[in-house]
Formats: structure tokens, C-alpha cells, sequence
């Protein structure tokens, strides 16, 4: 569990990169939502920018545009359930972010199918309540 301004809020997260600053979490607001920190990379960011990041794990690889959230400096991309950047997120091993302004990043992906699935059993929850 992480705070949020709204309360608690559940999140599968992952720190990586170089110097392990950079940080990918998955939370649910409404929807599966994915937020990519670039840690120091992104100490200067612009607000109301998006920028396109290749996600590459086991072979595969998904394209994103991920929007900057500016209140907490980091890019986020809303998904649904069925979207395949959720199953790369799930494989063994190890995911790398790469962007060609950003740079590229890589986190582990051990635990984290189970990581996701609890924060995708919230998204359900949350969204079977009438929303």
C-alpha cells in the first residue's frame, strides 16, 4: 500500500535503472494505471508533456505514449485488463523501458505476476461497484 491524496491505494512497484532511482508502479484508479518514474533523468521535465517508451521483456515488445503527470514528475498510461503491456509486465526475468529522449532503464520482473494480479483483483472490485 502507498499513500495517494486520495488514501491508501495498492501498488505493484519495482525500482531499476542505474543507479535504482527510477521506478515503474502499477496502482489502480479506475482503471490499471502505470506510472514510470525516471528517477534523476527526470529531474527536469516539462509539465503537459508525453513522450513514447518501447517496453521490451522475453522477446516481446509493446509501445506506450505515457502522458507526465506533472504533480509527481512521472509518465503514466492507463490501460484495460487485457492489455498487452500487462502481460510483458508479467514475465520472468527482466523489462526495459527505452525512450529515445529519456534514455533506457531495466527492473526485474520477479514476483510480479502476483504483484499484479492483486492490484488487478482491486481494479475489479473497483470497478463492479457501480462506478
Amino acid at each position: 500500500m502507498e499513500e495517494d491524496e486520495g488514501g491508501s491505494v495498492l501498488t505493484a512497484s519495482v525500482c531499476g535503472g542505474p543507479k535504482a532511482d527510477a521506478q515503474l508502479m502499477l496502482t489502480c484508479f479506475g482503471k490499471p494505471t502505470l506510472s514510470y518514474d525516471l528517477g534523476a533523468a527526470g529531474a527536469q521535465l516539462e509539465p503537459g508533456i508525453s513522450a513514447s517508451f518501447v517496453f521490451k521483456a522475453g522477446g516481446k515488445a509493446v509501445t506506450k505514449t505515457l502522458e507526465l503527470e506533472a504533480m509527481y514528475n512521472y509518465f503514466t498510461v492507463q490501460m484495460d485488463s487485457a492489455d498487452p503491456l500487462l502481460d510483458l509486465l508479467r514475465a520472468n526475468g527482466e523489462i526495459t523501458v527505452a525512450s529515445d529522449k529519456y534514455g533506457e532503464n531495466s527492473f526485474s520482473l520477479g514476483g510480479s505476476s502476483a504483484a499484479i494480479g492483486k492490484v488487478l483483483a482491486e481494479c475489479g472490485k473497483a470497478s463492479s461497484d457501480g462506478d
